[in-house]
């Protein structure tokens, strides 16, 4: 191993995707920009053992093999730990990056040399000519969707731009700032953690510029489930603990009606084809939970009036945007 800093750590928590790990880190092999490393952390898979891993071409990797599934949330906060570069660059197991993935996001760096959390275009695995998402959007009441989401390609943004949050799936953050904020809420597990993530970056007055150039494939809930037990409950869960938790007292008063109004909404719109067991029992756990991790001192943040009102902005406030899972950006200062 190089005792030389890398500029990139990329880290990839794996969870029983099989072949598709494979093809994820095939793809860093194909990196035009060579200064990074690869933190892969494994969470007990019991699919392909990794000694079937085919690493060549990768000289800076190291695998962390976890004897239980801490989920994406810890695992990234492990790799994070025993990462060296300057910047994370986060990689689903189900996602493959273009070549010039980090290039470009090596070159935005130097564009914006204030901005800390970066977000890549994503597009759909298996149907490219839809996005997978444009950075994460947050409805005001409480709501967050991958910006985009099997939208039209034609769709993606031509510029830098900034938007809400990065998705995890291929999020960019200064390693030294991940880990001053307290990393991934470990509580989540999965799901919702880089909406929380994201806002507690907004309130910390961090902004996110998504790059239309940093661009990866991502085939999304393949390990898990689109919409099984296990995403329902998590999903329905993590939305209602990412909003008590963080939003300002000001802001949840006067939301806090159409939060449950919409949560209802999407109970109902899921009827059907989704497991309602797990709808119902992670809208219960996320109120009844959310509460009181809001008054806890995990992952805290004592916002300025400034960052409340940025995050304020940051937000979207047209529900007819949510409904249609657009794009939500907007223009960098001139």
């Amino acid at each position: 191993m190089s005792s030389v800093q890398p500029f990139f750590s990329v880290l990839v928590v794996n969870f029983n995707a099989g072949e598709m790990l494979q093809d994820a880190l095939n793809s860093l092999k194909k990196q035009r920009f060579k200064d990074f490393e690869v933190i892969l952390v494994d969470n007990d898979s019991q699919v392909q053992p990794l000694g079937d891993l085919d690493l060549e071409g990768l000289s800076e990797i190291r695998v962390l093999r976890e004897k239980a599934n801490h989920g994406f949330a810890r695992g990234n906060n492990l790799a994070a730990k025993h990462a060296r570069g300057k910047w994370l660059a986060l990689l689903n197991p189900d996602a493959t990056a273009d070549e010039n993935w980090l290039a470009e996001i090596h070159k935005a760096t130097e564009r914006h040399p204030t901005c800390r959390v970066f977000a890549c275009g994503q597009l759909n695995m298996d149907q490219p000519e839809l996005l997978d998402g444009a950075g994460d959007a947050y409805f005001a009441f409480g709501i967050p969707w991958r910006g985009g989401f099997e939208r039209p390609i034609s769709e993606l943004p031509n510029q830098d731009s900034h938007c809400f949050s990065p998705c995890g799936a291929s999020a960019v953050y200064e390693r030294q700032l991940f880990l001053e904020i307290g990393g991934y809420d470990e509580r989540f597990f999965c799901y919702c953690e880089d909406v929380d993530l994201g806002m507690r970056l907004q309130l910390s007055d961090e902004k996110c510029v998504f790059l239309p150039d940093a661009i990866i494939h991502h085939k999304g809930s393949a390990t898990s489930g689109r919409y099984s037990y296990f995403t329902m409950y998590h999903g329905f869960r993590n939305r209602t603990w990412t909003y008590l938790k963080n939003m300002p007292l000001s802001v949840l008063v006067l939301t806090l009606p159409g939060h449950l109004a919409l949560m209802l909404y999407i109970y109902f719109r899921n009827m059907g084809h989704a497991d309602l067991k797990g709808m119902r029992r992670g809208m219960w756990d996320g109120l009844k939970q959310g509460w009181a991790m809001r008054w806890q001192d995990d992952y805290k943040v004592k916002p300025s009036q400034r960052a409340v009102w940025n995050l304020i902005r940051s937000m979207a406030w047209n529900p007819v945007r949510l409904s249609q899972r657009g794009v939500h950006v907007w223009a960098l200062p001139a």
